[in-house]
């Protein structure tokens, strides 16, 4: 392989340059400049980023090898770079950007933890890698059975009978779980329309209740960040299918009347659905089930450390006691009695929720993990992960707001507003832009909902006490410094602040669509 062009096909000389698509010239992209130029603006008219010399293949034409009713009038207008250039191009992108493997990451509720190497190191196996899903049951026994060990595992944890490793992310179990507990609405003979949420919810979650067909009834947090028994009685009635909570909930906080809440939607004929965001502080320690719920769902890309967010894909099991079991998305595996494994259909599937068998490969990171920690790591999880939480909230009580003082979970919420350390009056978008200089990535502001300029922070257990301590001494530096030094903040990024409601509200898709505001 060679890359044409000469002495042109690496960094190109200024005197080299040749005007980009669009009229603008292309500039330098050399490390320090905070203007990295996009390939169109590195683009040269002829330049290849790889050239095989002897193929033996001859040179076909487009009208050759495409239909003459199939051709666009132009070819498309694709950036012409080397091969040298697009590398050092999306090198020094990937150096501009922030991961949980540079530092935290303490995005509270989205749990931004650490992913073990190992757990990549078993995905990555040929044995896994090299199968293809239509593969049939009897050539695939090692998938289906760490398929089976894997929903084994999660209802362990979950202390539910059954689960469907199919839904690809924790919105995708919301839908799938809602849509359970429809069907077995309708197996009762009932068609009831409401579904109960509390108002310190995951946004998600009356998203996906408008999606599965219900409408959202929100229930009031009380005076301390809880739902109360009154609350939930109060919106009680025979149109009410179900309710949706986490525990511990959104605010940080454990859902002291949870076995009152349940006996009370139960015994109004509906069902309890779980929301697993948080089951990060809990594992081990307590289960959904002994709590009341019917329906979990499980982010394996959160509380299982598979990678999160744009290094995804997530996984959303969902797991559901036995009455509910008949109902879960088919196929699911099932083990003989002389221990191989099939595929099964359970009796009154709702259908299939993702194709083929989920994000298979991220369901291999998550079994590793939990084989790692086994069940007394998976406790020791919970319990680091609600230990730093705490000495975070210890360091911020008295710079900060704290609108619901009690012992946390395993995140913190504290508020800016009257915050009683900083040297004037604070805003939650200037602190987590300010953070960005400090080194650490932004936490979760204005969420939840009920707390006004929210600042959400979950360490995670992945983090030292060095780096959480850290972490507890940036945020306490900005409240110090004042409102001045942050409003203009990030001041060290490669980046400055960008107008985050301006490209709300006007995307820009590709690279020349920036024109007048």
């Amino acid at each position: 392989m060679s890359s044409p062009g000469g002495p042109a096909a690496g960094a190109p000389a200024p005197s080299a340059r040749a005007p980009a698509p669009g009229g603008r010239a292309a500039s330098a992209p050399l490390l320090g400049h905070d203007e990295e130029p996009t390939l169109f603006e590195l683009s040269v008219p002829g330049r290849r980023s790889a050239s095989f010399r002897t193929t033996g293949v001859p040179e076909w034409s487009a009208e050759e090898l495409v239909p003459a009713e199939e051709l666009r009038p132009e070819p498309p207008a694709l950036a012409e770079v080397s091969e040298r250039d697009l590398v050092a191009h999306l090198t020094r992108l990937s150096h501009r950007q922030y991961s949980v493997d540079l530092g935290a990451y303490p995005l509270g509720s989205c749990t931004m933890k650490y992913n073990p190497k190992l757990c990549d190191e078993a995905a990555a196996l040929p044995g896994f890698t090299n199968v293809h899903p239509a593969t049939p049951a009897s050539h695939a026994q090692g998938w289906l059975a760490l398929l089976w060990s894997l929903a084994d595992a999660l209802c362990r944890v979950t202390g539910m009978d059954a689960a469907t490793l199919q839904p690809p992310a924790g919105a995708a179990g919301e839908l799938t779980g809602l849509l359970i507990m429809r069907a077995w609405h309708r197996s009762q003979g009932r068609s009831p329309g409401k579904i109960l949420i509390p108002d310190s919810a995951h946004g998600t979650n009356p998203a996906s209740v408008s999606l599965a067909g219900y409408e959202t009834v929100s229930v009031p947090s009380d005076e301390r960040g809880l739902v109360s028994p009154e609350a939930v009685r109060r919106h009680l009635s025979p149109d009410v299918a179900g309710i949706m909570l986490t525990n511990p909930n959104t605010l940080g906080l454990f859902e002291e009347h949870i076995a009152e809440v349940a006996g009370l939607v139960h015994d109004a004929g509906g069902l309890l659905y779980y929301d697993g965001a948080n089951l990060n502080a809990i594992m081990g320690v307590t289960k959904p089930a002994a709590m009341g719920f019917d329906i979990v769902h499980l982010n394996l890309h959160k509380t299982f450390a598979v990678p999160h967010g744009g290094g995804g894909p997530g996984a959303g099991p969902v797991a559901v006691t036995a009455r509910l079991a008949e109902f879960l998305p088919g196929p699911v595996v099932a083990r003989a009695d002389d221990g191989t494994f099939y595929w099964d259909g359970p009796a009154r599937s709702i259908g299939r929720t993702h194709g083929w068998h989920g994000n298979a490969l991220a369901l291999v990171r998550a079994w590793a993990y939990i084989l790692s920690n086994g069940s007394d790591g998976l406790r020791r999880v919970s319990e680091v992960a609600v230990l730093n939480a705490n000495w975070l909230l210890a360091r911020l009580r008295g710079t900060y707001t704290v609108p619901f003082d009690r012992r946390a979970m395993h995140e913190v919420v504290v508020s800016t507003k009257d915050a009683p350390g900083a040297a004037g009056a604070l805003r939650a978008l200037d602190v987590g832009k300010r953070l960005l200089d400090k080194g650490f990535h932004a936490p979760t502001i204005y969420f939840p909902l009920v707390v006004p300029e929210a600042l959400m922070i979950e360490p995670t257990e992945t983090e030292s006490p060095q780096t959480v301590a850290a972490l507890a001494d940036a945020l306490v530096e900005i409240a110090r410094e004042g409102p001045e030094v942050a409003a203009g903040a990030p001041h060290a990024t490669p980046v400055g602040r960008a107008d985050e409601a301006r490209a709300a509200r006007r995307l820009v898709l590709t690279w020349d669509a920036v024109g007048p505001a």
